[in-house]
């Protein structure tokens, strides 16, 4: 089994790391630091187990996991985090994740977690039929088939009619994403979004294309609409994706074997269609987002630049916003979260000033008792000694 670490923590990915290498040898325990990373295993790798942290720059935790829904993957989640904020759990597990578990968690606990899990696995490989294995890589194959057919590339012995026989009449499905910046994170997004539309509404699938292109292919239940159809996939990916882009819907078909003809049609079609603008993040949301990826982070470099490009926001105008939203600066607020902690901190005398200094954020300790005295009017050696 494939198990996968996402966690911007090193120390915590490496010691998530170290205690399933040693309770579990027969697994591939594999981490990286952000989601975006993990898009990029999760398209190319068999990842069985995903243990994933919330608050990450960039993509979020529950934003990775909106994107995997839909997905014929088969990944068992787990979220590991520092919140214990009910709505983040509740949203998780609105989400399909099997465990939820709050920072710091015990080697124990951890090593039950997967134990379950595992167990769960082999248990549902146990009962699954002959039919069930071939129908599931019959899947990847024919996804793979149709890439390679409507690229004009050769299909060896294969014959696409068996395709054809899924799909009497069906419409093709074509998208064009705006940027391309993070293709892969997008295109995992759009498959994971419309695949499970299309099980919601009849049958499909869709692929990604070389550079921002995706095309797929859908047929509709009877008491199903096209303008519905499409209305409820646009909706769809408004919430998921942060790119702008363009989809376009053919009209209803019958001659598969005519499909490479008719999507370079509906790709000029598509040419004149108008990009679709994203609805804005609603602003109380955003700033959330940013108060805690502070709260978890305030000892990095925390600068407002790098917080802005987190929530997808312009720097002055994500500036504004926080002041108008927690009625304090982006700067005041960051320093005196620091010096509370700080605080806290040198209540323990284990903790050199220095030390104390590091773990809020300041690598200068001049600096750090500079800021420290106009806040509190003491130097953090005078403090200390103040609380005996």
């Amino acid at each position: 089994m494939n198990i996968l670490v996402v966690d911007d923590e090193k120390s915590i990915r490496e010691g998530i790391q170290r205690t399933l290498n040693h309770a579990f040898p027969h697994m591939h325990v594999i981490t990286v630091h952000s989601c975006q990373e993990a898009i990029r295993l999760l398209l190319n790798e068999r990842i069985h187990i995903l243990l994933l942290d919330i608050m990450m720059p960039g993509m979020n935790g529950l934003e990775l996991l909106s994107a995997l829904q839909g997905g014929e993957r088969g990944t068992q989640v787990v979220i590991i985090s520092a919140h214990s904020k009910f709505s983040y759990a509740q949203e998780a597990l609105r989400l399909g994740v099997k465990d939820y578990m709050v920072k710091p968690v015990g080697k124990d606990q951890l090593i039950q977690c997967i134990t379950k899990l595992e167990q769960e696995r082999i248990e549902e490989m146990r009962q699954l039929s002959d039919k069930d294995w071939i129908h599931l890589h019959l899947n990847y194959l024919r996804e793979a088939v149709f890439r390679r057919w409507i690229q004009g590339l050769d299909l060896g012995r294969f014959d696409v009619s068996r395709l054809a026989e899924r799909h009497a009449h069906f419409h093709l499905i074509c998208v064009q994403l705006e940027s391309k910046q993070d293709i892969s994170l997008n295109h995992f997004v759009v498959e994971n979004v419309l695949s499970e539309w299309f099980e919601m509404n009849g049958s499909g699938f869709i692929v990604s294309l070389e550079g921002n292109r995706l095309a797929g292919v859908v047929t509709l239940r009877e008491a199903h609409g096209l303008a519905a159809f499409e209305q409820g996939a646009r909706e769809h990916l408004d919430r998921c994706l942060k790119e702008k882009y363009q989809l376009v819907i053919s009209r209803r078909l019958t001659e598969f074997h005519a499909i490479p003809e008719e999507l370079r049609r509906l790709q000029q079609e598509g040419a004149a269609v108008p990009v679709r603008e994203l609805p804005p993040r609603k602003n109380d949301e955003t700033i959330e987002i940013a108060l805690q990826y502070i709260a978890t982070h305030f000892h990095d470099n925390l600068s407002l630049e790098k917080v802005a490009s987190i929530v997808y926001l312009n720097p002055i105008y994500f500036s504004q916003l926080f002041k108008q939203k927690t009625g304090i600066g982006y700067k005041e607020y960051v320093t005196q979260l620091r010096m509370e902690r700080a605080q806290e901190l040198l209540a323990n005398r284990s903790l050199r000033i220095t030390d104390v200094a590091k773990l809020v954020g300041y690598e200068d300790l001049r600096h750090f008792t500079q800021v420290f005295r106009k806040k509190f009017q003491v130097t953090p050696s005078d403090y200390r000694l103040e609380l005996n």
